[in-house]
């Protein structure tokens, strides 16, 4: 679990809360299930209009990635594993990396040395690599979408609710009592639609993005890397060219681990 983006959230939270207080605003005005029906029943339908079934359905998948923390390998120790067996490849020939293949965890690496292993032309292995590559960039591009498409939505149809909350408002003039209560509860749906767009939504695209990008970067790293181990060249060679693909923290990760060893 991701327990930064829950922290991110609360403080989301927090923010509202507070500042009603602070402004003598009554905090229980929140609590209003037409706006929130309003606000998440009509981002839903928003969202259903602007993708396909299947993309749609990926939701609660996408959800899984935004809020996991996942371990997945990091760049310094993928540059540091190609470095190895670059050095073993060098001294022992491609056929050597059978047995490393076997090990793999990570499956687009796996895909790609045994391609090298079976001989396969440098050019067919960067198409098909490269192919899985924008595959994947398309399919995070898409879950982000879905967010931004939400954050897009949520606004408008906070205003919606507040013109549906006025217009019952105004049909109420006769009980003065209850006037005020209901043109404060009219403008929750506002709230509502700023706080997920905002707070929630877009950024929850945003992040998306961002961990989209760190895996692209750590697959390109792999795609060099694997072209440059069947070239053959010099393990020195790769280091450096991979090293440069890298973040200066991951580089310093890289160089920091390669001197304790």
């Amino acid at each position: 679990m991701d327990i930064f983006l829950i922290i991110g959230v609360i403080t989301g939270l927090f923010a509202i809360i507070v500042g009603m207080i602070v402004k003598g605003a009554d905090v229980t005005v929140l609590l209003n299930p037409a706006a929130a029906i309003i606000i998440l029943v009509g981002t839903i339908a928003a969202v259903m209009n602007s993708f396909p079934k299947d993309e749609f359905l990926r939701i609660p998948k996408i959800f899984g990635v935004l809020f996991g923390n996942k371990q997945k390998e990091k760049p310094a120790e993928i540059v540091k594993e190609i470095v190895e067996m670059a050095q073993t490849t060098r001294k022992n020939g491609l056929l050597s990396l059978e047995g490393t293949i076997q090990g793999l965890d990570n499956k687009f690496m796996k895909k790609g040395l045994e391609m090298v292993v079976d001989g396969a032309e440098p050019e067919y292995i960067e198409e098909v690599l490269s192919i899985d590559i924008e595959e994947t960039e398309e399919r995070h591009r898409s879950g982000a979408l879905i967010f931004s498409t939400a954050g897009g939505s949520a606004p408008t149809l906070g205003v919606l609710g507040a013109v549906i909350g006025l217009i019952g408002a105004l049909g109420n003039l006769n009980d003065t009592e209850k006037l005020g209560h209901m043109i404060a509860a009219a403008f929750v749906a506002t709230l509502y639609g700023i706080f997920f767009g905002y707070v929630i939504f877009h950024p929850f695209g945003t992040r998306l993005k961002r961990k989209s990008h760190e895996e692209i970067t750590s697959m390109r790293i792999i795609l060099e890397g694997i072209l440059a181990i069947q070239e053959g060249k010099n393990p020195k060679i790769i280091e450096k060219k991979l090293l440069g693909m890298l973040k200066p923290k991951d580089r310093k990760e890289f160089e920091a681990n390669n001197r304790d060893a």
